[in-house]
């Protein structure tokens, strides 16, 4: 089955190639340190998790997008920004690979540049418990729990920049997505899709996010 809304309806991308510099996010008032190296994920590192793999098999592999750790620090907290150049990966949107974290550890995101659409989800086994999508703009917060696999989608024609708060004890956890191909739904072209490798899949929720920083972060340092 596919969902579809308005704004993916109208949306068209083209499929071109970007250059990133290490030049920071000077819009967002951030800037990233020239020493700090970004972490970068190819093509190959997706495959498994694409909704149009039959499109991945044939793509040469190329930089999808870059994950800059520790640009600022909080104690034991980190603060990292992901930039995510615009693509259609065959009939799919961009989309970082998906991960949660480990030791109820909880995550903080926000979006420094353009708009995102994150996917987040419930699982056990191959069963979908729970599946909620935000769209975020420049400002915007969200919080992610623990338990909960998180996708971040780049849906627009520009470099989208996000960043988040998280411990650096945590453990980024990517087994079980990849194990089910992705998450229990791809955003594509025609908008969403279910991943049909899961038994279950639940209704997408679409909820709002935070409009301000929450003023206490006691909530990230989880239970080691």
């Amino acid at each position: 089955m596919v969902y579809q809304d308005k704004k993916s309806m109208e949306m068209k991308i083209k499929n071109k190639k970007l250059k990133i510099k290490n030049s920071g996010t000077r819009k967002a008032g951030v800037k990233l340190k020239t020493k700090i190296k970004p972490e970068v994920r190819f093509l190959d590192d997706m495959k498994e998790v694409l909704y149009d793999k039959e499109w991945a098999k044939k793509a040469p592999n190329f930089k999808l997008y870059y994950v800059y750790r520790g640009v600022k620090k909080k104690g034991e907290l980190r603060y990292d920004i992901t930039v995510i150049p615009p693509r259609i990966l065959g009939k799919e949107f961009v989309k970082t690979k998906g991960n949660r974290n480990s030791n109820n550890f909880q995550e903080l995101y926000t979006v420094l540049e353009e708009e995102a659409i994150i996917l987040m989800q419930k699982m056990k086994g191959k069963i979908a418990k729970d599946a909620v999508v935000f769209k975020l703009k420049r400002g915007d917060w969200i919080i992610i729990p623990s338990d909960y696999y998180i996708v971040v989608i780049n849906p627009s024609k520009k470099i989208l920049k996000t960043a988040n708060w998280v411990s650096e004890k945590n453990k980024n956890i990517y087994k079980e997505l990849e194990k089910m191909e992705g998450a229990c739904y791809y955003y594509t072209k025609s908008g969403w899709i279910k991943n049909r490798n899961y038994k279950k899949v639940p209704k997408l929720q679409f909820k709002k996010p935070l409009k301000s920083i929450p003023k206490n972060f006691d909530f990230l340092y989880g239970k080691c």
